[in-house]
């Protein structure tokens, strides 16, 4: 099925390209998002005549997207999550998720503009791409951590396995600390027990007597 396109399409072509499609990816996708119109010849002069419209339109809305994308590239946004100690998240970070937590920090986005190619299921860092414009891209980082102490140490670069290691590391000197003070506290009393012996001179002096 051939549909003349409104606008850029990844993988598919420009605005204003004619381009064969199934009709289920048209009827689902391209036709309800208004990114393609059926291409018969009265949609298609009737573009004709409105291709000028549309791309002074594009161009307005794509340097929009161009100034956003400047600030927006880069950044990266704290999603709290509850997870096991091996980092399994106890569900699941989602495209409405990523859209919260930016928005969230001050920018504008939509769940539809964020691409995942399956729901973030682990603590750490996790790189995501942002389609703010058929032609315009940014990349965002989401943090998920179980506490913004967690994902202050993750930002620094420290994995959720050096975490964990650090924080069993620390357990295990605790304990060490307390046995440590337990056996110097029983050497303690087991010296303050013994009776006092008597010197070698008052021995001496016993036997002469």
């Amino acid at each position: 099925m051939q549909v003349i396109l409104l606008e850029r399409v990844a993988k598919l072509g420009q605005m204003g390209e004619v381009v064969s499609v199934k009709e289920g990816y048209a009827r689902n996708y391209l036709l309800p998002q208004k990114k393609a119109l059926w291409a018969s010849p009265a949609n298609i002069k009737a573009f004709e005549g409105q291709k000028a419209q549309l791309e002074a339109r594009n161009l307005e809305t794509k340097k929009e997207a161009e100034s956003l994308a400047a600030k927006l590239d880069g950044e990266q946004f704290v999603v709290i999550r509850s997870a096991s100690d091996s980092g399994a998240l106890y569900g699941s970070v989602t495209t409405r998720d990523a859209a919260e937590a930016a928005s969230e920090a001050g920018f504008s986005l939509d769940r539809k503009q964020v691409a995942l190619n399956a729901p973030i299921k682990e603590l750490g860092i996790h790189t995501v791409t942002v389609t703010l414009h058929p032609e315009v891209e940014a990349t965002i980082k989401l943090n998920v951590a179980r506490s913004p102490e967690e994902a202050e140490l993750q930002a620094a670069g420290k994995s959720i396995q050096e975490l964990a290691a650090e924080e069993e590391a620390a357990a295990e000197f605790e304990i060490q600390e307390l046995f440590d003070d337990i056996g110097g506290a029983a050497m303690d009393d087991y010296s303050g027990d013994q009776p006092e012996q008597p010197r070698v001179e008052d021995r001496e002096d016993d036997g002469r007597a």
